[in-house]
């Protein structure tokens, strides 16, 4: 059985930066973006990424990173209408997923 695969988009408070990422484990891989281990240098440390505000569900990893790749080839309007047709508002979907 193939894994299920997601793409997600992470955003700053300004949302000034994009971010698009793929994982099999929603909660693990936005859990290292919004906890970067100390010393460590990523991107989304670097840019204040905040906030989860879209995700999509895959039935398999191919299907997921194809869909990454065509979100990242495209320009940050798409991105943003993208982000605008689940997330109007741009939430914070991390705490609506995950904080209970």
């Amino acid at each position: 059985m193939a894994k299920r695969g997601y793409v997600y988009i992470l955003t700053n408070a300004h949302h000034t930066v994009l971010y698009t990422g793929v994982s099999s484990n929603l909660y693990h891989r936005v859990y290292q973006h919004l906890h970067p281990t100390e010393g460590e240098k990523h991107f989304s440390a670097r840019y204040n990424l905040s906030k989860l505000v879209y995700y999509a569900e895959y039935p398999t990893m191919l299907q997921a990173i194809a869909e990454e790749k065509r979100i990242k080839a495209g320009s940050r309007e798409a991105k943003i209408q993208l982000i605008e047709s689940m997330n109007p508002g741009w939430e914070d979907l991390w705490k609506k997923l995950f904080w209970r």
